[in-house]
């Protein structure tokens, strides 16, 4: 009967303080509760005096090997067998049977490739006509066409800007034109090289010492501090955008949260050993912070001032800075709880065949939910009456299979990890914002992991503070369909200049309202090394024909 009072008192309280404090204590003391019979269930498996104890300690000892094996030699896609069966319940052969044979594919359509003409004419030899030995004519207009994708190689000039002096008859003002913009005054490399350096860095993850092998191969000589000096010059005129990029990432009502290692050599005494990328990512933006800890304190100096929703996993920062900070409010990843029972599977596949077809489920209906803020009130809905019924058969799974799991086994952990990130996942229910998983931060976690791989972090401080802006700004070209060597392009002239460096989502909406002509950013050196080149190639027949007069003579 007190228990009842209680309920029926919170049930009563209107403060939301009150009720906060509440529900802690609630989930405190169930936690305590499943840690309390998780160690009776222990003891009674040890006091029964069989083997059960044993048969436990090996089940997990075989489930941590079958994992370990599996990341070293096994594929690393979560797909399951049955994950391509088809949605309508139909059986898998009469899906195949469905199918039609494929014959092959035509080719792919290439918009953004330039045509070059390349005329083909036969030699005087040939212009006979086999049958009567008239001689062959050109027909106007007509030409048998075919098409191949070709590949000019990279190649590197020496440009040298004739600036043209000019003068009064006075003698009193010599004026000389203005050349091109520099990075720094006297710099003797252009502002598209360093560009091209930083992309091939921070884009294509090539490391600055295989870049200057490449560029060995194609006649320049340069060093990879050479290298690292243009990417630094390039950073001071285009990371001033940084905190707004981050202002406007927090400023959104859900956001998606990730941290992965980083490698920081030549660390000065006082440094952490292990740094961290930090991941905030939103729909059309990424922000990446390079910090020498994982600790809530981290945390808390990215993410004190955002109010809203955090998807994330269930790492113990993350919950501190929403005790902390009530108005954070963590959801939690679904494709995180599917992967712990994807990995157990082999083990227990029965149960995990349920849960997964459950969660399955899920994601069968987000399929079908409209993308983007227009389609909110439609994706309410389908989570409200298709979802919810999901939902309420994983609960009752759990209760039916909870009581027959071993404690200790692979089984009872996954149970229990989606138990304790309960209230985060079904926080989509009552948001359409929400997503269903974290995916896309993990997918924008990529591109400083693989950059990690292949040039194995930074040499030093400053380092990591370039790589978290050429990561934001080339990452976030990308999530708005920009081009990340044009954006990169747009900011440096505006740094040059002065004025604010844009953010890539106010690029793309000036490019869509007609403010930003592409062509004013287009590199016209192309165009002036065809001119040397045929300037070169004429002087050289002029040569063979003086030589050849010469000779004549």
């Amino acid at each position: 009967m007190r228990n009842v009072a209680r309920v029926s008192r919170l049930a009563q309280e209107k403060d939301p303080e009150v009720l906060h404090r509440a529900i802690e204590l609630l989930e405190n003391h169930n936690r305590a509760l499943t840690a309390k019979i998780k160690e009776l269930l222990a003891e009674l498996a040890k006091a029964r005096g069989d083997s059960t104890y044993q048969q436990l300690r090996l089940a997990a000892l075989e489930k941590q090997l079958a994992k370990l094996t599996k990341q070293v030699f096994g594929p690393s896609s979560e797909q399951r067998t049955t994950d391509g069966a088809p949605a309508d319940g139909s059986s898998e052969g009469e899906g195949k049977k469905e199918k039609k044979k494929k014959t092959g594919h035509g080719p792919t359509e290439q918009p953004k490739l330039p045509v070059v003409d390349v005329e083909h004419k036969l030699d005087d030899a040939d212009k006979t006509c086999p049958k009567c030995g008239g001689d062959l004519k050109e027909m106007a207009g007509k030409y048998e066409d075919h098409e191949e994708i070709d590949v000019l190689p990279l190649r590197f000039v020496l440009k040298r800007h004739r600036r043209q002096k000019y003068s009064c008859r006075c003698g009193g003002c010599i004026e000389t034109a203005p050349g091109p913009d520099k990075l720094c005054p006297g710099g003797r490399y252009s502002i598209a090289f360093a560009i091209h350096v930083a992309i091939s860095k921070y884009c294509d993850h090539m490391p600055l010492e295989r870049q200057v092998r490449m560029m060995a191969r194609d006649g320049l000589v340069v060093t990879s501090q050479t290298l690292w000096d243009q990417i630094e010059q390039l950073a001071w005129l285009v990371e001033s955008v940084m905190p707004r990029l981050r202002a406007f990432v927090l400023e959104h009502s859900v956001v998606g949260a990730d941290e992965t290692t980083w490698e920081l050599f030549g660390k000065k005494p006082g440094q952490s050993k292990s740094w961290f990328v930090w991941v905030l990512r939103v729909e059309h933006g990424v922000y990446y912070a390079i910090r020498g800890g994982r600790s809530f304190k981290t945390a808390e100096s990215l993410l004190m001032s955002f109010a809203g929703v955090l998807m994330c996993d269930g790492y113990a920062a993350y919950q501190s800075l929403s005790r902390a900070y009530p108005r954070v409010v963590l959801a939690h990843c679904w494709a995180h709880v599917r992967r712990e029972f994807v990995e157990i599977e082999k083990s227990f596949p029965k149960p995990c065949g349920e849960i997964l077809d459950l969660i399955g489920k899920l994601y069968l209906i987000e399929r079908r939910c409209p993308q983007g803020p227009e389609g909110d009130e439609e994706r309410r809905m389908l989570r409200d009456q298709e979802s919810r019924p999901v939902i309420d058969e994983i609960i009752e799974w759990v209760y039916r299979t909870t009581p027959k799991c071993l404690p200790e086994s692979g089984l009872h952990k996954a149970i229990g990890y989606m138990v304790n990130m309960w209230p985060g996942l079904v926080l989509f229910l009552d948001d359409p914002e929400i997503p269903l998983d974290n995916n896309g931060t993990e997918r924008a976690a990529r591109a400083p992991v693989i950059g990690r791989k292949n040039h194995y972090g930074s040499h030093s401080l400053r380092g990591t503070e370039v790589a978290a802006t050429f990561y934001s700004l080339v990452e976030s070209a990308k999530l708005n369909g920009l081009e990340p060597r044009f954006y990169l392009r747009v900011a440096t002239r505006a740094g040059l200049r002065r004025e604010t460096v844009p953010l890539p989502h106010e690029v793309k909406a000036m490019l869509a309202a007609g403010k930003l002509d592409p062509n004013d950013f287009e590199d016209h050196t192309e165009g002036i090394v065809r001119a040397a080149l045929a300037a070169a190639r004429a002087a050289a027949t002029a040569d063979q024909g003086d030589a050849a007069h010469l000779t004549g003579c």
